[in-house]
């Protein structure tokens, strides 16, 4: 009978956890030298362990340029990547090589992401701009190594983004309210 009971508690507490982690937050491993020096900075063989903030995305919807965000590869949908936003709809962002243009507008409902390391990353400058419905959560803390405990610094590229002012982008809006 306890196994019967245990069973049955831990089917009961399977669809919190469940609803928790897909629209709260959860922890995550990431890898790579993409990010460096902002994640995995002693090199590609170490492996931070983050808090990812998956709220402030999929219940709020709240995309800020400097963020550190994961999310679904535009290339191939199987692999989650972590990447800096750099651009949002409507900015103006001059890119890298290898992509084509040497600047691009960002369209509504899009952004431009970028490792942190732009010769260690496919990133917007291989694959363009992403939409939004891409990104699934936001890096907030880093909790391994326990020497860099504490929140991802944001860093805003201000070089090579013009922000569209709110005044602009209503304007554009209605302009041409189908953008």
């Amino acid at each position: 009978m306890s196994r019967h009971r245990e069973l049955l508690q831990l089917l009961w507490i399977i669809p919190p956890t469940l609803t928790f982690t897909s629209l709260v937050g959860t922890i995550n491993v990431v890898s790579g030298s993409s990010m460096q020096p902002s994640l995995n900075p002693e090199g590609p063989n170490q492996r931070d362990i983050v808090v990812v903030d998956r709220w402030s995305i999929v219940a709020r919807h709240r995309y800020r340029r400097g963020d550190v965000v994961s999310l679904r590869s535009p290339v191939n949908p199987d692999l989650v990547i972590v990447k800096r936003i750099l651009a949002l709809g409507g900015d103006t962002i001059q890119t890298l090589p290898p992509y084509p243009d040497k600047q691009v507008r960002v369209p509504d409902g899009y952004a431009w992401v970028e490792g942190d390391e732009p010769f260690r990353s496919r990133d917007s400058n291989h694959f363009g701009a992403v939409p939004l419905g891409l990104i699934e959560s936001r890096i907030a803390l880093v909790l391994w190594p326990f020497k860099r405990l504490g929140p991802v610094p944001p860093r805003v590229e201000t070089r090579r983004v013009e922000v569209e002012s709110l005044r602009e982008k209503r304007r554009r809006l209605m302009i041409n309210p189908t953008e």
